[in-house]
This record gives C-alpha cells, structure tokens and sequence, in this order.
C-alpha cells in the first residue's frame, strides 16, 4: 500500500496579507475613562484606533491627541449614530478590513478584542458582538433590573422578526467586517440610538451573518447609560424597525434604509 504523504501545513498570513484592524470609539465627554480603555487594547491585536468627538465638553479631544490616536471633531453634536457614521466612514476610507467599536467610557473590555476577532479572521462570519447575556448575571454585574427585562423581551422580538437566535441585540461592544459595512446604507440610518438595530436589520436584509462572544456586564458612575425615559423612546423605535423589516422582507414596501 502506497503511503500518502501528509499535506504540508499552510504558511502563515504575511504582515501584508493579514486583515487591517481598526478600533473606533465614538466619544461624548469620554476624558476620565478615555486611557483606562486606550490601555486596556492588546499591543498587537489592532493596527488603527479612532476616536471621533460629538462635541464633547470636557477635554476628551486633547486627551486623545496626547495618547497619539487618530482624531476626528464633531463641531455640533450629531448623537450616537451620527457619530459611528463618521467612525465607519473614517475607518473604511483609512483602510480597514476590520472594524471594532469600542465604547470609550470603559463600559466594555478591551480586553476581550482577540476573541472578538476570532471569527472574522476565520470568516465564520460578517459581524461578532459582544453579549453581556452570555457573559453571565448581568445583574450582579450593575444591570438596572428594568433594563435587563427590557433587553430581554426586545430580544424575544428580533429573533422572532429575523428567524435568528441571538441571545443580545444591544450590545455596544461589536466588530463588522468591511464587507458588512460596505453592504448597507450607513447615511439611511438614524442619528439616535435606534442606529444600532437598523444597521442590524440591514444586515439581515442582506443576508449578513453575525455571532457572539461573551462579555462580562460592568457598570459604575462614570460609563455612560441611557436614562429610563429616552431607554422607553428607543424601544418603541426597535419595535417600528422590525415592522418596517418585516414590511420589507414581504415586499409590501420598503423603508429608505433598506433601499
């Protein structure tokens, strides 16, 4: 019997070849917590960090300058959407093939990049987020009970809206490959929270697929949290994007942001 000789193991990616990394942070009064996130990025694991400033009225601009990212300055402020707008935009046109938002207030963990990028740099996918769910007793880890309710049942509706199983839409902690990016209409979408779920339905619309890592829960004073009255505003606003998701998928009409 003829022996086979084993395949010789394929060499690694060239610094060339690898994907371009970029972290991107949209940032509103981001000064105190700014360097603890910066720092807590693996050496290595990025090759560009964003930071763009929504009019901020502390010296978060000046903080960032000092740790040497890149800048881009709001002169009024846009609201969280208007600003990961400019940070997609920014990332893609610097070259990026990866893309990662990191909350600059510290909220989430840096920490946990490498495994965020796992599966992209695999191509199981087209997007990974970060699930607070999966990370276990969100509660314990400073959720409000009211909030982790709501996130619960907002999640029950998306699944049942994109024939998908996530266990968190919500999270701020995600990274999207440049094709994800490339193939939804980023201007389309809100400039208010609302932005992270119609980026979402978007994606789905396309066809796009997204996984999870788990990620610890981490509140305290200085991260930043949506207040109960505009958290109540914006679940309405998932609600009427999955109508209008629905609407679109059964060809009855659809909204700009799917055009």
């Amino acid at each position: 019997m003829t022996e086979r000789t084993p395949p010789a193991p394929e060499p690694a990616p060239t610094a060339a070849e690898r994907p371009r990394v970029a972290v991107v942070m949209p940032a509103y009064n981001a000064e105190k917590t700014l360097e603890r996130t910066w720092a807590d990025i693996p050496k290595g694991s990025v090759d560009d960090v964003i930071l763009v400033d929504d009019a901020s009225r502390d010296r978060t601009v000046e903080e960032a300058r000092r740790l040497g990212l890149h800048v881009v300055v709001h002169p009024k402020n846009r609201g969280y959407g208007g600003n990961q707008k400019t940070c997609y935009r920014t990332a893609l046109d610097r070259g990026a093939d990866i893309v990662i938002m990191v909350h600059p207030d510290h909220q989430y963990d840096p920490t946990v990049i490498p495994h965020l990028l796992e599966p992209l740099l695999a191509r199981r996918c087209d997007a990974v987020f970060g699930s607070r769910m999966l990370g276990g007793r969100p509660i314990q880890g400073g959720m409000p009970k009211w909030k982790y309710l709501g996130n619960i049942f907002l999640t029950a509706v998306e699944n049942a809206t994109f024939l998908i199983y996530l266990t968190e839409y919500h999270s701020g902690f995600r990274a999207y490959s440049r094709h994800y990016l490339e193939s939804v209409r980023l201007n389309a979408n809100s400039d208010g929270f609302v932005f992270d779920t119609q980026i979402i339905a978007q994606g789905m619309a396309k066809g796009l697929t997204i996984r999870e890592i788990p990620i610890e829960t981490r509140y305290f004073d200085e991260a930043s949290q949506i207040a109960f009255g505009p958290s109540v505003r914006y679940g309405f606003a998932i609600l009427r994007t999955m109508l209008l998701y629905k609407l679109h998928v059964w060809g009855v009409w659809s909204a700009p942001i799917f055009r």
